[in-house]
């Protein structure tokens, strides 16, 4: 089965004010930063209850976006110490609001899940309530990405117990393959007061904040 390998320079942010310093420069180095569009989305993660997917070093999101639902697979991540580039396969494909996976719309990304887990039930670990701000990225007539600039409130059991401030940048693969720089970009996004590099996806780190192991 075919993942797709997924890349992108992923950032936290200290305070909203970095965040929204993001959504109005016309530029970040080298690149054109497009008008900003913001979106709502619920993402829930999913495993079994004996954590099968954790195990297997994946993660399953369901995310909900405009009425739409979206089943996204994230596998091992490849990462370097200190480094903001973040590599991992992903398999995405349509769902439902049901955590069922047998109920969704047959996919690579659903038969895969269905693989992982044996066909076990899944149960939700965590929600994230996220305002997310996009913006096309260009180097010259290329889009070579899409800048994530996100607020993300975890919630635990109907509760909130904290807030994720992330900023990712998603590298399109054509422009990875045409030979971007994206070593530029990075240095533009680090030089950001109150941006650092994140070496935690967003599930590690909010599972930190309600006490459960990593994933």
């Amino acid at each position: 089965m075919s993942a797709s390998l997924e890349s992108e320079l992923k950032y936290r942010a200290e305070t909203d004010a970095t965040l929204e310093a993001l959504a109005s420069p016309p530029r970040l180095g080298p690149a054109t930063l497009g008008p900003a569009n913001v979106v709502e989305e619920r993402d829930r993660y999913l495993d079994t209850e004996g954590r099968d997917l954790e195990r297997a070093r994946w993660a399953c999101r369901l995310r909900t976006r405009e009425g739409r639902s979206l089943v996204s697979l994230k596998g091992p991540p490849q990462h370097a110490a200190g480094a903001a580039l973040h590599l991992r396969p992903e398999l995405e494909g349509p769902a439902n609001d049901d955590p069922e996976a047998a109920s969704w719309p047959p996919s690579p990304a659903r038969d895969l899940l269905l693989e992982l887990t044996g066909g076990a039930a899944l149960r939700e670990r965590l929600t994230l309530a996220q305002s997310r701000t996009e913006r096309e990225v260009a180097v010259g007539k290329r889009r070579v990405g899409l800048l994530s600039i996100d607020r993300s409130c975890v919630l635990h059991r109907g509760r909130e117990v904290g807030v994720l401030r992330v900023v990712e940048l998603e590298l399109a693969p054509d422009a990875l393959v045409a030979g971007l720089d994206a070593a530029s970009l990075e240095r533009a996004l680090a030089a950001i007061p109150g941006l650092t590099p994140d070496p935690a996806s967003k599930l590690e780190r909010a599972l930190a904040l309600i006490g459960e192991g990593g994933a």
